[in-house]
């Protein structure tokens, strides 16, 4: 009987693995992915699935001495290596480096979806424990690599986010605002975190960031949505898939705008704009839909679960919501499909010469569900002199070679800022380092 039964699902899982690969093997790209960037990208018509293409890089990390390729004119090196899962990177006042080691908390998922989500995290190397850590490096002698490395914070809950605000280092958990005193120069933090805000925690976009608004008195977090595109219903998505503004010493929020799927990397620009980068939906087939960077103002709309790309419906939202198609705000700025845009960092500080001087920096961490991958790299959009991304222009790589030869994954960029220096930090949270990129 037990041989039986073991057959028996021996034979489900070979029908489960065949339908998958049946279903996702015809969805190939049919457009070049440049045909999908800018600021008019071609937004071809929807190959809906019922299984995503899964087509994930294989996590291997840097071997041999392997390191990214730097652009023309750049030069790289390791800033710190040997991390724990790196993934967002903060610049204290005095040039110390706080590095959010973190990873998706447990996850309830169950059935074959859970399955599913489980098998491609393990392949792109977030399989893992979060390690639930901040840790401090510091190059104290300037020579571009942290010789010290303290562990700054402990017992937290998946952080991501920090920023210093008004005396106080605030940390975004995936689900909670929390603020600490902080004192310069200190090498670790002991005091038990307050609590700000509750957030919603759980979901696929477990990441939660935050920035000083330009009025210095609010905060600027985001919070993804908890699924695709509300799969569990809308009221799942309470205060997600927004940018929530906070203000810290009464702990009210309101929603500062909405319909963004997942804005992760948020930033300030010259001219004191939010802007952020935001992974669009999923299984609507390779070419579909693109990530973007746009600015964000108040009030703003983005249509999200019910429309892509400033007003382009998506007919498995149901019910519908045509009232939205006339006021859903179209982006700035597309970046390729599923290229999981995650850092953002503009120029204003760096010093990486004539070529990336007015422009926004982008880590793409990589596409789990495109044939064949988009992103593993980190790239540059130029902007004109009107304060946003120039015509005709397309993402510069800045920093190549995450993927090795094979089309394994020997990083993934996540974070980045400036050093003191003007030089780039690149969080990799395959390659557990982070990167250093400056000028040759």
């Amino acid at each position: 009987m037990r041989k039986h039964i073991l057959i028996v699902l021996g034979l489900i899982l070979v029908v489960i693995v065949a339908v998958v690969a049946y279903l996702a093997w015809p969805d190939t790209a049919r457009l070049p992915i440049t045909a999908v960037e800018g600021k008019r990208p071609t937004i071809s018509e929807p190959r809906i699935q019922t299984i995503p293409t899964m087509a994930v890089a294989d996590a291997v990390g840097w071997r041999n001495g392997a390191m990214p390729v730097p652009a023309a004119g750049l030069a790289v090196q390791p800033f710190a290596t040997g991390l724990d899962h790196p993934r967002w990177l903060y610049r204290l006042p005095n040039g110390d480096v706080l590095v959010a080691e973190s990873n998706s908390p447990p996850r309830k998922d169950g059935g074959i979806q859970g399955w599913v989500m489980t098998h491609l995290l393990g392949k792109a190397g977030a399989g893992g424990a979060s390690p639930n850590r901040i840790v401090l490096l510091r190059d104290a002698n300037g020579d571009g690599v942290a010789e010290e490395r303290h562990v700054f914070m402990t017992g937290l809950n998946s952080p991501f986010g920090m920023t210093l605000f008004q005396g106080q280092l605030y940390i975004a958990d995936t689900d909670a605002l929390l603020r600490v005193p902080y004192t310069d120069g200190a090498t670790q933090i002991t005091a038990k975190p307050q609590l700000v805000v509750k957030l919603p925690g759980g979901g696929n976009h477990w990441a939660r960031n935050v920035i000083p608004a330009p009025d210095g008195q609010t905060l600027f977090v985001s919070v993804g949505s908890s699924t695709n595109i509300a799969d569990d219903g809308i009221d799942a998505e309470t205060n997600r898939a927004n940018i929530l503004q906070v203000w810290p010493k009464d702990g009210r929020f309101r929603i500062y705008a909405a319909g963004l799927r997942n804005p992760t990397g948020m930033a300030i620009n010259r001219e004191g704009q939010l802007w952020t980068v935001v992974n669009e939906r999923d299984m609507l087939g390779s070419d579909l839909a693109p990530d973007y960077l746009t600015q964000v103002e108040f009030g703003d709309h983005f249509g999200w679960p019910w429309y892509y790309w400033g007003g382009y419906p998506d007919s498995r939202v149901q019910p519908d919501n045509p009232a939205l198609q006339e006021y859903s705000k179209r982006p700035d700025y597309a970046l390729g499909p599923h290229v999981a845009a995650l850092g953002l960092a503009f120029s204003t500080d760096a010093k990486l010469g004539a070529r990336f001087a007015d422009g926004a920096f982008i880590g793409e961490h990589g596409s789990w569900n495109r044939k064949p991958v988009s992103g593993y790299k980190l790239v540059y959009v130029p902007f004109g002199a009107n304060g946003f991304p120039a015509n005709g222009a397309k993402p510069v790589d800045v920093l190549t070679g995450f993927l090795n030869a094979k089309g394994e994954a020997q990083g993934r960029p996540v974070g980045v800022i400036t050093d003191r220096t003007g030089a780039l930090l690149v969080a990799d949270d395959v390659g557990n380092a982070v990167w250093r990129v400056s000028a040759k």
